[in-house]
């Protein structure tokens, strides 16, 4: 066997959601050893408020594999229970917890995490939804060698895809899921060579050219017709499926019952009408078309408070009240 010829890894795993459990299948699937599954303590989710195992902790239960579920890293038994494991290399994919150094420095090839941007640009909670929301022609992921800073450490490898104008966060994350677990399985490849040296294979971010993706906020999904139809047509892609982009309409002048509506799904609509800003320009089987500060949005999915969403001509059936052409998309005659 030649001296760079790879081997098994003892790999360590730290993720939490679905997006994670696809990288550990890939794992569980690929040549290496999957010893420890790492993941936050069982939470309440959904209306019941049922405590629930996350998807990486349900997958790892499945293959019989150790799963350990610290609160956090700061008390030593987990530090020395860590280090019992005596892994090679440990990888984190969408984790949710601050890594200490003592950790960071605990497996042999140190820790790597799988991020779903093309580094430096967008480091942070949602780079998948700030690079839709920025108007990004592509992102993807970089597979990284982590260090104390935020997503800061140097990247082993990337791989990148496009972003197409219909894309939303909720399809250009299985874009990402798709692509992750391939350039996973292909930095491990390369850490797995006898002769692996991360000085020469690893590459320093440029932190001139960095940017951070802000978690998101339920703040932000309200729509401001003030930005252009482009801006807006993003906001409302990069918002599927959380928190969803909305408008708030005021049913009348004399009762002012407010109505959250969320947008599901819109176009940009070539324009040179010269209303104000929010004004209903027509409103048909095709859309609800609104005047912004540069072009119109059509509107063709939306959500009523207390109902699923539906296409703009079955919401017209009943509400065509609400949506008349000339009046502001809030429910404010101009």
């Amino acid at each position: 066997m030649s001296n760079n010829a790879p081997k098994n890894l003892n790999v360590i795993f730290a993720g939490t959601p679905d997006f994670a459990a696809k990288h550990l299948a890939a794992l569980i699937n690929s040549e290496h050893n999957v010893i420890a599954v790492y993941c936050p303590p069982d939470k309440p989710a959904g209306r019941g408020k049922k405590v629930t195992a996350c998807a990486t902790k349900l997958l790892a239960l499945e293959h019989n594999i150790p799963v350990e579920q610290p609160i956090n890293f700061k008390a030593i038994n987990d530090q020395q229970q860590l280090a019992q494991y005596d892994a090679d290399v440990m990888v984190v994919v969408a984790y949710g917890l601050l890594l200490p150094e003592v950790i960071l420095n605990a497996p042999r090839l140190g820790c790597i995490n799988v991020h779903g941007s093309l580094l430096p640009k967008w480091r942070g909670a949602a780079p998948i939804q700030r690079s839709l929301e920025a108007g990004d022609e592509k992102t993807g992921v970089t597979i990284m060698q982590m260090d104390k800073g935020l997503d800061t450490g140097n990247m082993i490898l990337t791989a990148e895809c496009d972003i197409e104008q219909t894309d939303t966060s909720a399809n250009l994350y299985e874009k990402l899921a798709s692509l992750g677990p391939t350039a996973l399985i292909d930095t491990l490849a390369l850490m797995a060579q006898d002769n692996y040296n991360a000085d020469e294979h690893n590459i320093s971010q440029d932190n001139d050219l960095a940017t951070y993706a802000h978690k998101l906020d339920k703040t932000e999904a309200e729509l401001n017709w003030q930005l252009s139809a482009c801006e807006l047509n993003r906001k409302i892609r990069a918002y599927i499926p959380w928190p969803v982009a909305q408008f708030t309409f005021v049913e009348s002048s004399t009762s002012n019952k407010q109505h959250k509506i969320r947008v599901w799904q819109s176009s940009i609509q070539n324009s040179n009408c010269d209303k104000a800003a929010g004004t209903i320009i027509s409103a048909d089987k095709n859309g609800i078309v609104v005047s912004t500060t540069k072009g119109a949005l059509c509107l063709e999915v939306l959500q009523l408070p207390g109902k699923k969403a539906l296409p703009v001509k079955d919401i017209l059936n009943g509400r065509a009240d609400w949506f008349k052409i000339g009046a502001n998309i809030n429910g404010i005659v101009n």
